[in-house]
């Protein structure tokens, strides 16, 4: 592969995101040849592809389990584990992050909080696990107002109680202005809730700056479904309530099994769900994998492509990993299928994602396909 962009490697995840910054360092090349595949792969918007890594210990985790060798001690640990690796992409204190499986429990969460009446700011089109556990509470009249992406920041109003956005929209790829969303949303008071799913793992992310993130780390940090996080500020940890809680969410999980009585954890571990833990052993090689790269140069590498490929087909540069135009026939996505290239289309435009893997034969092949 022809890729030249350096990326800096810091300290693999540990208990605390302050790791320390590593010495070495690791070219994008380096970083490919740690997947099997990934040549046509242009979905990473969609589903990431395992490290090697990450598959060997999912099947090696698998084989403990036809033996027999169960522990699930052992696996709380391992969670424990993707818990630290993901505070240290994010840039969050380990206590702050809540594991679960699925953004929209953790969106939920947050909905059942809303006080009866309120008004919640979402986003045009955004992907449906950030919008719809806040129509799901219409009945204690809380009502939500659907706003253009560019225009979310001047939306929002004293009676905005929530504003809730993804930090890269799902059908588009377009990037949110997250810098001007939260002066805005913190001029009036209201809670900030962002989904990092389409940008942890790709784009420089730090969870600190909103009250609440949300993220599942299937797509770009690689893991298997079913391994999703949820991070708090202060506010938040005070002011939500685990609806969901279970043993999980206890102080001392091992002790929380059984009602009636719980002590719930005091941090945000009160708002974990018990993890599935075939897909944790998975999740946490690809997860000290991507802590260890520097994500400036990720970003560079994907929107360098996605900018070359923009360039080529004769569109305007997006600045961003996933290049996408309209398509209402499904024709553009027809011919680059056939190709044998995987893509993606959402709501009438085609999607083409670069990440690690990809390099300029992609966009060669993409160019290729639609006759261009």
């Amino acid at each position: 592969m022809s890729h030249s962009t350096t990326v800096s490697a810091s300290a693999t995840a540990s208990a605390s995101a302050s790791a320390s910054a590593s010495a070495s360092a690791t070219t994008i090349a380096d970083a490919a040849r740690a997947f099997s595949a990934g040549r046509g792969y242009l979905a990473a918007c969609t589903g990431g592809l395992p490290t090697r890594a990450a598959a060997d210990a999912m099947r090696a985790d698998t084989e403990r389990w036809e033996r027999g060798i169960v522990d699930p001690v052992a696996s709380g640990a391992v969670a424990d584990a993707g818990r630290a690796a993901f505070a240290a992409i994010v840039g969050a204190p380990v206590d702050r992050v809540a594991i679960g499986s699925q953004t929209s429990v953790f969106v939920s969460v947050v909905a059942c909080s809303v006080p009866d009446g309120a008004e919640v700011l979402v986003v045009d089109g955004d992907f449906s696990s950030v919008v719809f556990p806040f129509l799901a509470q219409a009945h204690r009249g809380v009502r939500v107002r659907s706003v253009p992406l560019d225009t979310l920041a001047a939306a929002v109003t004293p009676d905005t109680a929530v504003v809730a956005w993804s930090a890269v929209q799902s059908a588009t790829g377009a990037l949110a202005d997250d810098a001007v969303i939260r002066a805005a949303a913190a001029a009036v008071g209201a809670l900030t809730v962002c989904d990092l799913t389409q940008a942890a793992g790709v784009l420089p992310v730090d969870a600190t700056r909103y009250d609440v993130t949300v993220t599942h780390a299937y797509k770009w940090l690689c893991c298997p479904r079913g391994v999703a996080f949820m991070t708090v500020s202060d506010r938040a940890l005070a002011e939500l309530r685990p609806v969901q809680a279970g043993w999980y969410a206890g102080a001392d999980v091992w002790s929380s099994c059984y009602g009636p009585a719980i002590t719930l954890a005091d941090d945000a571990r009160r708002f974990d769900v018990s993890p599935a833990w075939q897909a944790w052993a998975g999740a946490v090689p690809a997860l000290r994998f991507f802590a260890s790269l520097d994500m400036a140069s990720v970003w560079r590498h994907a929107t360098g492509l996605a900018d070359r490929l923009s360039g080529r087909l004769g569109l305007a540069p997006q600045g961003q990993a996933i290049v996408t135009w309209s398509d209402p026939s499904g024709a553009d996505l027809a011919r680059l299928q056939d190709a044998g290239l995987t893509v993606s289309g959402r709501a009438g435009r085609v999607r083409v994602a670069f990440h690690l893997w990809n390099d300029e034969s992609d966009v060669d092949s993409v160019v290729a396909a639609l006759g261009r």
